[in-house]
């Protein structure tokens, strides 16, 4: 970098980082809403949404520890961009970290969802550790050239191959758990619309990870005299923490959605009071749900009488779908 670009090297760092930054607000604040509605999830879980978040934000702090010493430490000296700080290193590693966790979670959906089929599953474990090998060579590279210029001329295949795996990962995620839904789901019927929204979650969250990443690599590729790939790369990990704990979260929404009545109005109950003097129990009549038979039970009125309590029982059928 002889000729250094400030707004597309330090500018392209620093709005990647604000992006990164929010991107990391929204990681916190699903992280709560996970830890509140789903206290009784297994403890795997739990421990997987903290180890996401605590390295989520170790990333953000990362992030902003070089963005420190690119403008504030070495501000004004231009020649510090071409610099590789020690924390920018660290936020590569950090984001293949994320980015594995996120991959085994849904590795081990699609197990459940393909009854333990290690066939289904060994190609999507093995490119995903693929993809943290790599991505930690590129963080020893980083180390070990400390320069920009140096680290795209020696180490710009070991970085494509990380950014090439983990959109393939993506890729065959997401085409797994659109085949298993598919497969699963029915012509008619309530759980049809359950895996509709479910296939369409898992679409929008794999395309998602996936194109962040392609874009990034394809700035990385096309555009090596400037820092973009980098401010990109600086939220890929955001969007895959983003992914898992949004996975997470929908499940009580798919759930409530369709864990449907059937739509017809089941068998009302009338619990008859009776004055306390004398405390003369009351005796409950379980009348079935038929047209003009609520109308006969309340004396010809549309509303029970002022001596009865009207209690509408209405036939639930649940269907609970493994979304995890």
């Amino acid at each position: 970098m002889s000729t250094p670009d400030i707004p597309t090297t330090m500018g392209a760092l620093l709005i990647g980082g604000f992006f990164a930054s929010m991107l990391s607000g929204a990681v916190n604040i699903q992280t709560l809403l996970y830890f509140r509605a789903y206290a009784s999830d297994p403890i795997e879980f739990k421990l997987l949404v903290f180890a996401v978040w605590g390295l989520d934000t170790l990333h953000t702090t990362f992030i902003w520890a070089g963005m420190w010493d690119y403008l504030i430490a070495s501000y004004g000296d231009t020649s510090k961009i071409n610099y590789i700080p020690w924390s920018i290193s660290l936020t590569v590693v950090l984001t293949a970290l994320v980015t594995f966790l996120v991959h085994c979670f849904f590795a081990h959906r699609i197990w459940r969802l393909s009854k333990r089929n290690w066939l289904m599953v060994s190609p999507v474990i093995i490119l995903a550790f693929l993809r943290l090998c790599s991505a930690s060579g590129t963080t020893y590279q980083m180390f070990h050239y400390k320069a920009f210029d140096l680290f795209k001329l020696h180490a710009l295949w070991i970085f494509t191959l990380g950014l090439s795996i983990s959109s393939a990962v993506d890729i065959i995620i997401t085409g797994l758990l659109f085949y298993l839904f598919r497969d699963t789901r029915p012509e008619t019927g309530h759980l049809k619309d359950v895996i509709d929204r479910l296939t369409l979650y898992a679409f929008e969250t794999g395309s998602l990870t996936c194109v962040g990443t392609i874009i990034s690599m394809i700035c990385w590729i096309a555009m090596s005299q400037n820092l973009i790939f980098l401010g990109l790369h600086f939220f890929i990990g955001k969007l895959y923490a983003n992914s898992l704990l949004v996975t997470l979260n929908t499940r009580q929404n798919v759930r409530r959605a369709r864990l449907t009545s059937s739509g017809e109005r089941g068998p009302v109950l009338y619990l008859e009071t009776h004055p306390r003097a004398g405390k003369i129990p009351y005796t409950p009549s379980f009348v079935p749900s038929t047209p003009g038979r609520e109308s006969l039970m309340n004396n010809g009125c549309s509303e029970p009488s002022a001596k009865e309590l009207q209690v509408n029982v209405e036939t639930i059928t649940s269907v609970q779908y493994d979304t995890t």
